[in-house]
């Protein structure tokens, strides 16, 4: 019987070890992030043999900057920022995209003064973060026939739908169409949103993932990617359930306001995380060189890649 079960331990198949990974979100956990949690909830990363740590920062400008030291294998980030840290000598790629539209939007109250975007001269403009929300903002007043010089802009720092609902600021750039409305809403303030992709700006993705392309483990990384796109399906597929499942990560989660959040981000997830659309960076690219804020185009192939094409 001894040697018996000697030989069974001998035989025995030992269980393979996870590949680790470390995943900076861009923010504190929310529906943003749905794929990621649901993924590590229903097992999917676990099946793709790997073991996340999905990591909130102290400050929302560090992940891109860990991942590019090496000091996080992937990190959730913004395509228009991605444009710019590139330019700046950041060594950054997207691998993937999470959320594959834009939420960022010009928020103004519904029953407010500006109905138009015309009716923002000779008014105050709120924004978070110069640079790209400044060159979305300005490619939106262009067509209305105003320019920067018609209007007054006011660093509200995050404090975004706040100071529009306090009469601060008329409007506000970097409100995020998923989250601010609904915020406003629930608290009986009504909002209207002027969405920059139809109002002069390139479409972009607005969350995906960033990595060091010289560090990057392309194989870890189709595979996190593949948990991810099962992930979308499931939520696509079943809302309620993976509402539900998110949801009960966290008392802090199930909420009202997360809630409304989640059925607004749902169409939104990337169905396809590791594909890459050529055309919609290169557009980008131009649009900020355009701006003035890059100095010049870049190849897409410096910008990203599809970690799974050969």
């Amino acid at each position: 019987m001894r040697y018996a079960a000697f030989l069974a331990l001998l035989l025995a198949t030992p269980a393979a070890a996870q590949d680790r990974m470390t995943v900076m979100l861009d923010w504190f956990v929310n529906p943003d992030h749905g794929p990621l949690i649901i993924a590590q909830e229903k097992g999917y990363f676990a099946a793709q043999g790997l073991e996340v740590d999905l990591i909130a920062p102290a400050d929302p400008a560090d992940p891109p900057k860990m991942a590019a030291a090496g000091r996080a294998d992937l990190a959730i980030s913004y395509q228009p920022q991605l444009h710019l840290q590139v330019a700046e000598g950041l060594p950054l790629a997207r691998v993937g995209t999470l959320v594959a539209t834009p939420l960022n939007c010009l928020l103004v109250l519904a029953d407010g003064p500006v109905q138009d975007l015309a009716d923002l001269r000779g008014r105050k403009v709120g924004f978070s973060i110069a640079g790209v929300e400044e060159a979305l903002l300005s490619a939106m007043l262009r067509p209305a026939g105003l320019g920067f010089d018609d209007i007054e802009r006011v660093n509200v720092n995050w404090s975004l739908s706040p100071a529009l609902m306090s009469g601060q600021v008329d409007a506000v750039i970097g409100a995020f169409r998923n989250f601010e409305l609904n915020q406003m809403e629930i608290e009986g303030v009504k909002g209207r949103c002027f969405y920059p992709e139809e109002e002069g700006v390139p479409a972009y993705d607005e969350l995906i993932y960033v990595a060091n392309p010289a560090l990057a483990d392309r194989d870890r990384i189709a595979r996190f990617l593949a948990a991810t796109e099962q992930a979308v399906q499931y939520i696509i597929n079943h809302p309620v359930e993976s509402w539900e499942v998110f949801a009960a990560t966290s008392a802090e989660l199930d909420d009202d306001l997360n809630a409304r959040a989640w059925a607004d981000t749902l169409p939104r997830f990337a169905l396809r995380p590791a594909a890459l659309d050529h055309a919609r960076y290169a557009r980008f690219e131009a649009f900020l060189a355009e701006a003035g804020l890059i100095p010049q185009v870049r190849p897409v192939s410096e910008l990203a890649f599809d970690p799974g094409a050969r």
